[in-house]
Parts: structure tokens; sequence; C-alpha cells
């Protein structure tokens, strides 16, 4: 109960920057204008404006898709697709890095040691990947759900590879659609928003796999450690 308020609370910290500031941003940063200053900036420092501007949407409204289709527009789909999507991930390896490291008590203190518990079986197992990799394409979501990962410690290699699965088809779809994509963008969107579920239910049960053997290897090293003990402990009588 008290992970879904977190959860609440969080949407609702989100929100308060939108209904604040979010028409005066939406209207500074509209395509035209976020493309007119890419280009006044110039190639050599676009990027960095574009990017950081990804990121600050972790505590502004940022439109952060025009921003991807700015990059686009200046870097062509290919270049501009990669920085779009490095910055959106960027952006989920700092909530989600400011999150873990608030340590487990004051997790526990946050969420309650049980809800916590219910937290890290869901982000732990096959349902965090799809949850962090579908959240990159909803308005609000991917912080939220960046921070939670964060805060019940979800595995650091998985949250990345679903991080990546989410970010990376958003990235190009909307460099895309700043470079080319003007005439067909909903075409753009259906075909790219089916990406993040068919690359995390083929990377997904690569990462599940790997965990498993990691566990498996950290098993038989206790066991052979206690082993040890045992026969040394017999030894000394």
């Amino acid at each position: 109960m008290r992970l879904l308020r977190l959860f609440l609370i969080l949407t609702f910290l989100v929100l308060v920057p939108f209904m604040l500031w979010g028409d005066a941003l939406a209207d500074r940063f509209d395509l035209q204008e976020t493309n007119a200053w890419f280009q006044d900036v110039g190639k050599p420092w676009a990027w960095l404006a574009g990017m950081g501007l990804l990121v600050a949407d972790l505590a502004l409204p940022i439109p952060g898709t025009v921003v991807m289709s700015a990059l686009g527009f200046v870097y062509g789909p290919w270049v501009g697709g990669m920085l779009a999507a490095a910055g959106s991930v960027a952006s989920g390896l700092i909530a989600y890095g400011l999150c873990r490291n608030l340590g487990r008590p004051a997790a526990e203190w946050i969420a309650g040691k049980k809800d916590l518990s219910r937290g890290e079986a869901l982000f732990g197992g096959q349902a965090g990947g799809w949850i962090v990799a579908l959240s990159r394409w909803l308005p609000v979501m991917p912080e939220v759900i960046a921070c939670i990962a964060g805060l019940v410690r979800m595995p650091f290699r998985r949250f990345l590879a679903a991080l990546a699965c989410g970010s990376l088809p958003l990235g190009f779809t909307f460099a895309s659609i700043g470079q080319w994509g003007h005439e067909h963008p909903a075409l753009a969107i259906v075909l790219s928003a089916g990406c993040p579920p068919v690359l995390w239910a083929v990377i997904g049960p690569v990462v599940m796999r790997r965990k498993d053997a990691d566990n498996g290897d950290a098993g038989a090293f206790r066991n052979q450690r206690l082993k040890e003990g045992g026969g040394r402990g017999r030894k000394s009588e």
C-alpha cells in the first residue's frame, strides 16, 4: 500500500512543474523554435544542448519528443536518433542512481519493509523490464518508474537493458520524424512503439538467464566455502 502511495506521490511531484510551467515551456520549445535554436547553436554544440534538455526533463516539463525531433532535424535520423536515445538513457540512469543511493534503510522508511519486498520482487522479475521499457513511451511515467526502480534496487544490468529497449526506438522514431517523418508521423510512431516490447522480449530472457547463472555461481561458491569450513572444523577436532 505504501509503495502505491509512493507511486502516486512521485506522479504528483512530476505533474506539479507541468501545472506551473508546462504551457510556457511548451511555447518556448515548440518544434520550429527548437530547430532554429539548435541551428543557431550549431552542430558542434547542439547535441550537448539537446541532451541537457532531455536530462532536465527529470525536473522540468521539457517537451522531450520535440527535442528529439530537433536533434533529428539537425543531425539526421541515425546520429540524431542515437543522441536522443542517449539523452533518454542518461535521464533514466540519473533518476535510478539518485534513488538507489538513498540506501535500503531510507527505502524501508519510505516504502515500508513489506511493500519494499514486494517492489523488489516485481522489479527483480521479468515484469520489471517490461514496466521500465514501456514507461519510456508514456508521459510522466519515465521519471516515476526510474525512481521506483532505483528505490527498490532493481538489478542494474536489467534496468539498463530495459531502459535501452525503451529509449532506442523512442529516440530513432522522433529523430526520424524531425528529419523526414512529418508526412507520416502517426505511422512512424505506431510502428516504432511496437519496438520496446519486441526488444525486451528478445533481450529480457538473456538478462534473466545471466542473473540465474550469477546466482548459481554465487550459491556454488557459498556451498564450497561451507564445505571447506566444515572440513577445517573436523580436522581441528
